[in-house]
């Protein structure tokens, strides 16, 4: 019997998108359900599948909130009847006009934006889902999967744990926490990765203690070795799970240093997320006092931590090993 695999969210309503355009007709919300990544690994043929319903009614209203021109077409035999409307999305309401332009400029940050998107291991789902499509008499061309975005990962981790989360497989590596000397090894059930704050995270269970932990990426040291155990993984969206958590530190963590008017630090840190500024001194947000510490050491003298003690320990000693790394370089 197969296992339900979680999708993310994302994953799941860029299907949705890309299987809406594709049609010209439109699709019924069963061939919706029952075909597109995300919601066909837990559709039960001939079974109860009102959660998914739901699920898809929410999905509709969050592709319109992000100005996604989602149609709905009533059968003409039986209209009001929501199981028999189709549902698209007409391409020339979605596709910029072909009188649009852009400006060298403007093509510049285009090119920065795209730079954190590549094409991957989701073209393989999508051409599965665009295949069974087709078995439904819609056509689909090759080219749309062009289009299909993939968040750049430079963290040498992502793709082995990605791998892991599809197969559902256990994994080990060495993970190495600020203040710590040497790397622990974590055997973990890797459940989900997500972006905040710009750095990927892995969501994931310990099965020794049976609790969920997050993982920063780029703490990983060691190759992701997979041990062979296979899991089950819970069901919900995980990512969102992770994500929310994190949130959650986030908004209960804040740190207090006084910024020099004018600065690059006094520009920046105002635009931070939920910064709030009194005079010249700032509240800040974080999770992460070592990550927290190395973004304000950046400012150099432009910032002063005032609280906590330990946000100021690991600044002065930051700053401390960049004055030496610097000396060293001149002596030699």
């Amino acid at each position: 019997m197969a296992t339900k695999q979680n999708v993310p969210a994302e994953e799941r309503l860029f299907s949705l998108v890309l299987a809406l355009l594709e049609t010209d007709l439109g699709l019924t919300k069963s061939d919706i359900l029952s075909t597109v990544q995300g919601y066909r690994q837990r559709f039960a043929l001939g079974g109860d599948n009102s959660n998914l319903e739901r699920q898809f009614e929410r999905d509709k209203d969050d592709l319109r909130e992000l100005g996604v021109p989602l149609e709905t077409l009533e059968s003409p035999g039986e209209p009001g009847n929501n199981q028999l409307s189709r549902y698209r999305i007409p391409r020339e309401g979605y596709e910029l006009p072909d009188d649009v332009r852009f400006t060298a400029e403007e093509t510049a940050l285009l090119g920065l934006a795209a730079m954190v998107w590549r094409e991957g291991e989701f073209s393989a789902e999508s051409s599965r889902a665009l295949l069974k499509l087709k078995g439904l008499g819609t056509e689909a061309s090759e080219t749309v999967l062009s289009y299909v975005p993939r968040l750049r990962a430079r963290d040498e981790s992502f793709e082995p744990l990605r791998s892991a989360i599809d197969r559902r497989r256990r994994v080990a590596f060495d993970y190495i926490k600020p203040g710590q000397s040497s790397p622990t090894l974590r055997t973990v059930d890797p459940l989900a990765l997500f972006l905040f704050q710009g750095r990927w995270h892995c969501y994931a269970l310990d099965p020794a203690t049976d609790t969920r932990k997050t993982f920063l990426l780029r703490r990983i040291v060691s190759t992701v070795s997979t041990t062979g155990t296979e899991f089950v993984p819970p069901s919900g969206d995980l990512a969102d799970e992770g994500l929310q958590e994190l949130l959650s530190l986030w908004h209960e963590r804040t740190a207090t240093v006084r910024v020099d008017p004018g600065t690059d630090a006094d520009t920046r840190l105002r635009k931070r997320r939920d910064t709030t500024v009194d005079g010249h001194t700032f509240t800040l947000h974080f999770v992460d006092l070592a990550l927290l510490a190395d973004e304000l050491c950046a400012y150099g003298p432009e910032v002063t931590v005032l609280a906590p003690s330990e946000l100021a320990e690991l600044v002065t000693r930051g700053l401390d090993s960049v004055v030496a790394a610097h000396e060293g370089a001149q002596d030699g």
